[in-house]
Formats: structure tokens, C-alpha cells, sequence
């Protein structure tokens, strides 16, 4: 079972962008997989249109308080995910560690990265929807994912938010059509308190069919949500 998630959002400059990504998808990647208890990775590149914005703001209604926090990074070109038996894998040793043990090559493509946040989850709960089998290769992710990260504005509305992923949003997903699946995750590392990840066959399906039907609700929750630059992600699939 992969319990543990380590997540990276980050930019990337035009220039050297394929060298770059020739080396991640068929260096590093599989190099990363190598490691005991790793299970899957995947790199998604965003939709940063406006098109992507109109279907978020119509599926999560609106996102919550303004971002508070000028010091976390704000990179969402790029969604770098790994899946581990535990979160543990990802910080045994941890991503400072690994930095110390890189390559001159590897050094040099990461630090074409920019913008770049990071962090480990551990699985909450999970739901699979119509699509589940279709994950290949193995467990990896769908080819759609959204990916919202956030914490709460108070304490005391973290009930009602649990009570709402529980009883309505992780419910909703599993007969949606399109769907793979859903995850709601508490970290371990990083700004963001929770995330919850949506898996779907298509960004075809993610306009037709995600619909909240449990609208005051929803709206009653999200407002109480202060999302990460640029949560939630939507994108697709480039490797596998």
C-alpha cells in the first residue's frame, strides 16, 4: 500500500527545459525508483490557462482565504509526486540529506528548478472510483490529477472540514464518472496542513462530470480553507 506521498510543485525556464526533462523522465526518475520503498512516481505539468481557472473556480467554488505566508515558494508549473510504503521512506533519509549526496549532474538539472515547495503526506483515508483500474503503470496516479493543499483559518472549523471530506466530498467521488480515485492527506512535512488529491481518465471528464452536489455545504467549508499558492493544481500526466 502506498501510505506515503512526497510532493514538489515547482517552475522551470524555457531554456534547457527538454534537456532537463530528458534527464528527469530517464536519469532521475528511474534512478529515484530504484530506492527501497519507493512505488511509483509521476510528473504532471500544470494547466496554467484560464480555461484551468474557470474549471476550478466552477468545481471547489472558491478557494478559500487569500495566502498569508509571502515566504513559502510559489511554483505550479510542474507537480513532481512520489508514492512510498510510509512517509517515512521520504524522510529516511530526508530530502536535505539526499541533497548532500547528489551528482555535479543532478545538482545542476535540480537547480534549474525554481519557485520549488515540497511536502511529505501521510494517507488519511482513500476512495476509488469507477476508473480505478485503469491506473498503469501498477498503482501510479491517473493521468488527471488535481492537487489542493491548505490549512484551516481556526482550530475550531477542522470538525466540520473532517466531518465534510467524511460525509460528503470523499462519498461523491467514488460513483463519479471519470474518476480514479481520491485521497485526503495530513503532512508531515511542509506548509499545508492537508491535501486532497483527485485522480480522473481525463480533463474531459473533470469538466463534464465533477459537479459538487452538496453546494451550501461546500461553500461553508471552503471558506474556512487557506489554500497554498496556486491551490488546487490541475494537470496531466507526462511520465509515465
Amino acid at each position: 500500500m502506498d501510505r506515503g506521498i512526497w510532493a514538489i510543485w515547482y517552475d522551470l525556464p524555457e531554456q534547457g527545459k527538454d534537456e532537463y526533462l530528458s534527464w528527469l523522465h530517464e536519469v532521475h526518475l528511474p534512478e529515484k525508483l530504484s530506492r527501497s520503498g519507493y512505488l511509483w512516481a509521476t510528473h504532471i505539468e500544470n494547466d496554467m490557462s484560464d480555461a484551468r481557472e474557470q474549471t476550478i473556480h466552477r468545481t471547489v467554488k472558491h478557494v478559500g482565504h487569500d495566502f498569508p505566508n509571502p515566504g513559502v515558494p510559489t511554483g505550479n508549473q510542474y507537480l513532481l509526486l512520489f508514492g512510498g510504503i510510509s512517509p517515512h521512506v521520504f524522510v529516511n533519509p530526508s530530502p536535505p540529506e539526499l541533497e548532500t549526496r547528489w551528482t555535479s549532474e543532478t545538482k545542476e538539472m535540480i537547480e534549474r528548478r525554481s519557485n520549488s515547495r515540497y511536502c511529505i503526506f501521510v494517507e488519511e483515508e482513500r476512495v476509488q472510483g469507477p476508473e480505478y483500474d485503469t491506473r498503469a503503470p501498477g498503482i501510479t496516479p491517473g493521468p488527471i490529477i488535481q492537487f489542493g493543499t491548505f490549512n484551516i483559518n481556526a482550530l475550531e472549523n477542522e470538525d466540520e472540514m473532517g466531518a465534510w471530506y467524511a460525509r460528503s466530498r470523499l462519498p461523491l467521488m467514488e460513483p463519479m464518472q471519470g474518476c480514479v480515485g481520491a485521497r485526503k492527506l495530513v503532512s508531515i512535512v511542509g506548509w499545508a496542513k492537508h491535501a486532497i488529491m483527485y485522480e480522473f481518465i481525463s480533463m474531459e471528464a473533470v469538466n463534464r462530470y465533477f459537479i459538487d452536489t452538496d453546494e451550501e455545504w461546500s461553500k461553508q467549508v471552503v471558506k474556512n480553507l487557506v489554500h497554498a499558492p496556486h491551490s488546487p493544481s490541475l494537470g496531466r500526466r507526462i511520465w509515465p
